[in-house]
């Protein structure tokens, strides 16, 4: 007679039990370091964030001066750079917190009221009028030479093994501070050359790099449920931290 208590036993091995399976395993990027993104390939990439004009506000000149800064700015990349252009509904949330808080510091009546509509108005046409918002970043990478010399074979190895190995973790460790010193180079190359068009450039940071990709992977959830400050959050560890500390 079967015990009560008697469990089927698992043909699993037990590794494989206790592997947690994540959507996090398939992505490319390792983490982000210092305002760096750190991909699983060894690959680094710095996302700069730039600013907008008017164009056709300007003058004929001043027109033909920005087409010609732009024009040298192409012809002084020789390396890889991507143009990325986000389009997503328009958030003020931040705008209306400001506003709440400065309604509560009115001692008038009349003034509160007249405010509190105001900040009823605002949510209304932006939920019906559906405002969108355009934010232009330049991402700058260098990779290498493992990576740039990837076979056929080994890319649909990683596709269908994405999980990370410590052999990767320690390359990528000791590649590093070499890469980064390239990726400076560059990102200065392309910084000054886009301000002499005019624009405004700003490196991201990690916890900018991190909302960023928030977004992007949960469009509809960033809308709803807004990341926290780092501080303020149970993070995780990952398998690189959990390797070894830096010397």
């Amino acid at each position: 007679m079967k015990n009560k208590e008697d469990k089927p036993l698992s043909t699993k091995p037990k590794s494989q039990k206790n592997k947690m399976l994540s959507t996090q395993r398939y992505l490319n990027f390792a983490g982000v370091r210092n305002g760096i993104l750190v991909l699983k390939n060894g690959g680094i990439r710095a996302v700069l964030e730039v600013s907008s004009i008017n164009f056709n506000l300007k003058s004929e000149a001043e027109q033909n001066a920005i087409i010609g800064s732009y024009q040298k700015f192409l012809n002084s990349l020789n390396f890889p750079t991507q143009i990325l252009i986000r389009s997503r509904k328009l958030d003020i949330d931040h705008y209306l917190d400001i506003l709440d808080q400065r309604m509560k510091k009115i001692s008038n009546q009349l003034l509160r009221d007249q405010m509190a509509e105001y900040i009823e108005y605002i949510e209304k046409l932006v939920e019906y009028s559906d405002i969108m918002e355009k934010r232009f970043f330049v991402v700058v990478q260098v990779n290498p030479n493992r990576a740039e010399k990837k076979t056929l074979l080994s890319k649909f190895l990683s596709y269908i093994k994405p999980d990370d190995t410590v052999l990767e973790i320690l390359k990528r460790r000791r590649e590093f501070a070499e890469l980064k010193k390239s990726l400076d180079n560059r990102v200065n190359v392309v910084q000054t050359s886009l301000e002499n068009c005019g624009l405004q450039v700003t490196s991201l940071n990690t916890e900018e790099i991190i909302e960023l990709l928030y977004q992007v992977y949960n469009p509809q959830l960033a809308r709803t449920q807004k990341m926290g400050k780092p501080e303020d959050m149970a993070i995780t560890q990952g398998p690189e931290e959990n390797l070894v500390e830096e010397e």
